[in-house]
C-alpha cells in the first residue's frame, strides 16, 4: 500500500498546537505517558494470550525499552506488546477520535494552574501527543500480535500525518521522538541524558509490572553493556505500609484512574486464610463528569499473582461504589477467567462483600477523624452512594450510618439521621423530610409552613435518588420517614393558636359546602379538597396521598420508559387566609356559583406553581390572571 498523507481533524490540530506551544510547565510527563501506554500494550498482550491459545505471539520476555541517540537527538520507547493494525493506527492515532479532544480542550481552558493542566493529558487519553512538547517530529512503527505486516505513522504536528505499511516491523510498538534542542529556561531538558530518564521513570513508573529498561547505545567494541532496568516492579499493594510513601500511592492512583489530582483517601486491605488477596483502593477527590452516564467505565484492576487479568472488573464492587479506583490481587483465582465466570465465582462475591464493608467503614472513620475531608467526599459522591440504599439492603444500615443530609437545623452543616433523632422534639414520632430541586425551593414551599412555625426539623433532599430511597428504607431506628408533602401532617398549623375540638368541628362544618363543591368542580384533576393543617401563610397547596407517587417520581419513571398512571392530588385550603375566607363567603352568598369556578381553578393552579409545578393549561392560566389584574386597576 502506498504512503498516504492525511489531515488531522480541526480539534486534533488545535490539540497539537497546544502540545507544541505547550502551556505545561512539567514536560517530563511525556515519558510517563509513553511508558504507561507501553505498559497497557503489554498487559493487553498477556490477556489476549491467556484467552486465545492460537494467538501467535511471543510473551516470554515482555518488556519496555528506552533507547536514546544523543548524536541524532532521538528517543525511542519500544514495547513488544499487543501492537496495532493499520486500521487501528488510523483510528486511534491519526484522528484522535477516541481521545475526548473537545472535552480536553474545554477542561484545559478552565484549568486554574499549570499543575492542573499537566494532569489533563493522562485524564483524557491524549498522552501519545504529549510527545510533541519535546519533539519536532514523531514516528510510530507497530505490528499487531498475530499479524505479518506492520504500519508506520509519522507527523511533525503541523496538521498532517502519513501512514504506510512496512514489512519488517517487530511485534509491538516503537515510538521515536526527534527531540527539540534543550532549553532549560523553558523547562525543556535534555531527554537524551541517562540520569534524566532514570529520574523520570523512578518518579512515575517504578511500580509498573513490566521491566522498563534503558538500552545503551551500541559501542564500537564487541562488548555492549546490558540494558539497565530502571523500575523496581514491586507492586505497592504487596509492600508493607511503612515502606510506601503517600507520593508512591498517589502515582499509582493516577496511573489506574487517569486522574491528575491526588486521591482523597487510600484504603488498604489484606485478607489471609483459606482465600488470600490484597487490595489497594482509592477514593477520588472529585466526581468524574460522566459518573451518572450509561457509558461510565467502572471496575477495579484484577490481578492474579501479580498478573493483570482484567482492567475494569465490575464484579469486585457494587455499582454504587463505581467511583472507587484501585487494584485487587488474588492468589487462588484461575488466570483464564471471563466476566461471566467472575460474576458467579464465590470468591469474587466474598471479595466484593469485604471490599464494600471496608470502603464504608473507611468513610465512617473519615467522618469521625476528618470532617472536612468527609464533607468533600459526600458532596462529590453522596448522590451515587445513596443508590446503595435501594440496591444493597445488606449494607443499608452501614450506608445510613455514613450518609448525611441537608436540613433546616443548619444552613451550612448537614446532619446524620442519628443526630436528627437525638434532636427530635418531645412527642415527635417521625423523621420529616421533603424532596425538591434545591434547598431554596423546598424552604419556600407552602408544605413547610407548619413545620417552620413549630420549629420542627425537616430533611431537605435534593438528589433525584432521594425520591426513591426514602420509600424503600421507610424508617430509621423505629422512626418513620415521613414526607411533609404527602398525606395528613397530624399537626396544627400554628401551635400558639390551636383551636379546640369544638372550634375545629365548627370550622369543618363552615367550609363543608365549599370543599364539596370544589371537589366536584375540579374532579378531573383532584382526588379531594380539604382544610389544611400545614399552611400558615399560603392560601392553598397540593399534596400527594400517603401512598401515591409524587409528580417528580412519576416523571422519573416515565423518563426511564416506564408507563405509570398520573395520580390525582389533594388540594388543601388554608381557612385562615383572606382569599379562602372570601371565596367561602361568596360561595355561601350566591345561588349562581358559575362565576366562582374560574377562581377555584386559579387557586388550584397557584398551589401547583407554589410547589414548582406547571398549571395544566398555562396559556389559560396567564389569561385569567391578566383579566383579574386588569379589573383591579
Amino acid at each position: 500500500m502506498p504512503t498516504e498523507t492525511l489531515e488531522f481533524q480541526v480539534e486534533a490540530r488545535q490539540l497539537l498546537q497546544l502540545m507544541i506551544h505547550s502551556v505545561y510547565s512539567n514536560k517530563d510527563v511525556f515519558l510517563r505517558e509513553l511508558v504507561s501506554n507501553a505498559s497497557d500494550a503489554l498487559d493487553k498482550l498477556r490477556l489476549a494470550a491467556l484467552r486465545d491459545d492460537s494467538l501467535e505471539a511471543d510473551t516470554s520476555d515482555l518488556h519496555i525499552d528506552i533507547e536514546v541517540d544523543d548524536d541524532a537527538r532521538t528517543l525511542t520507547v519500544r514495547d513488544n506488546g499487543i501492537g496495532m493494525s493499520y486500521d487501528e493506527v488510523g483510528k486511534l492515532i491519526g484522528t484522535i477520535a477516541n481521545s475526548g479532544t473537545a472535552a480536553f480542550l474545554k477542561e484545559l481552558k478552565e484549568a486554574q494552574d499549570a499543575a492542573g493542566a499537566e494532569g489533563l493529558i493522562g485524564q483524557f487519553g491524549v498522552g501519545f501527543y504529549s510527545g510533541f512538547m519535546v519533539a519536532d517530529e514523531m514516528t510510530l512503527v507497530t505490528r499487531r500480535a498475530g499479524e505479518s505486516g506492520g504500519t508506520r505513522w509519522s507527523s511533525r504536528g503541523e496538521g498532517t500525518y502519513t501512514l504506510e505499511t512496512v514489512a519488517d516491523a517487530p511485534q509491538g510498538t516503537a515510538v521515536t521522538l526527534h527531540l527539540k534542542p534543550a532549553d532549560p529556561e523553558n523547562n525543556l531538558h535534555d531527554y537524551t541524558s541517562a540520569w534524566k530518564i532514570r529520574e523520570i521513570v523512578k518518579r512515575y513508573s517504578d511500580f509498573i509490572t513490566w521491566p522498563v529498561r534503558l538500552v545503551p547505545k551500541p559501542g564500537d567494541g564487541e562488548d555492549t553493556p546490558e540494558p539497565e532496568t530502571l523500575n523496581s516492579m514491586k507492586a505497592l499493594w504487596a509492600r508493607p505500609r511503612e515502606e510506601v510513601s503517600d507520593d508512591e500511592y498517589h502515582v499509582l492512583y493516577k496511573h489506574v484512574s487517569h486522574d491528575w489530582r491526588d486521591p482523597l483517601e487510600t484504603v488498604r486491605l489484606q485478607a489471609e486464610g483459606t482465600f488470600e488477596y490484597q487490595a489497594l483502593l482509592f477514593l477520588p477527590e472529585h466526581a468524574p463528569a460522566d459518573l451518572f452516564t450509561r457509558d461510565f467505565r467502572r471496575g477495579l484492576q484484577l490481578y492474579v499473582k501479580r498478573v493483570l487479568i482484567m482492567d475494569d472488573c465490575e464484579a469486585l464492587l457494587p455499582s454504587y461504589l463505581r467511583f472507587v479506583k484501585g487494584v485487587v490481587d488474588a492468589q487462588d483465582l484461575s488466570l483464564n477467567v471471563s466476566r461471566e465466570i467472575l460474576q458467579q465465582d464465590r470468591h469474587i462475591r466474598m471479595i466484593q462483600r469485604r471490599l464494600t464493608k471496608k470502603v464504608l467503614s473507611s468513610v465512617k472513620e473519615m467522618r469521625a477523624k476528618d470532617p472536612d475531608k468527609y464533607a468533600t467526599f459526600w458532596r462529590e459522591f453522596g448522590a451515587v452512594l445513596k443508590e446503595g440504599l435501594l440496591s444493597d439492603p445488606d449494607n443499608r444500615d452501614a450506608l445510613l450510618a455514613v450518609a448525611s443530609f441537608a436540613s433546616t437545623h443548619s444552613e451550612d452543616e448537614p446532619t446524620t439521621l442519628q443526630s436528627y433523632v437525638e434532636r427530635m422534639k418531645d412527642g415527635q414520632d417521625d423523621i420529616y423530610y421533603m424532596t425538591g430541586e434545591s434547598r431554596r425551593s423546598i424552604e419556600n414551599s407552602p408544605h413547610m409552613e407548619a413545620f417552620q412555625a413549630r420549629g420542627i426539623e425537616v430533611l431537605l433532599l435534593t438528589d433525584p435518588v432521594d425520591e426513591v430511597w426514602v420509600d424503600a428504607v421507610g424508617e430509621f431506628e423505629g422512626k418513620r420517614l415521613r414526607s411533609v408533602a404527602k398525606g395528613e401532617t397530624g399537626l396544627d398549623a400554628v401551635p400558639d393558636d390551636r383551636a379546640d375540638d369544638g372550634e375545629k368541628e365548627k370550622q369543618a362544618e363552615e367550609y363543608a359546602g365549599l370543599l364539596g363543591w370544589m371537589k366536584e368542580q375540579l374532579a378531573e384533576d383532584l382526588k379531594d379538597v380539604r382544610l389544611s393543617t400545614r399552611l400558615t401563610v399560603s392560601p392553598a397547596c397540593v399534596v400527594s396521598d400517603t401512598h401515591d407517587l409524587t409528580p417528580a417520581l412519576e416523571n422519573m419513571y416515565r423518563a426511564m420508559g416506564q408507563e405509570v398512571p398520573t395520580a390525582k392530588r389533594i388540594l388543601e385550603l388554608n381557612p385562615g387566609h383572606p382569599l379562602v375566607r372570601h371565596l367561602n363567603e361568596a360561595y355561601q352568598e350566591r345561588d349562581d356559583r358559575s362565576g366562582l369556578v374560574e377562581t377555584a381553578a386559579l387557586l388550584r393552579d397557584l398551589a401547583v406553581l407554589a410547589e414548582g409545578g406547571q398549571p395544566k393549561e398555562p396559556a389559560r392560566f396567564v389569561k385569567a390572571v391578566a383579566e383579574r389584574l386588569e379589573r383591579t386597576l
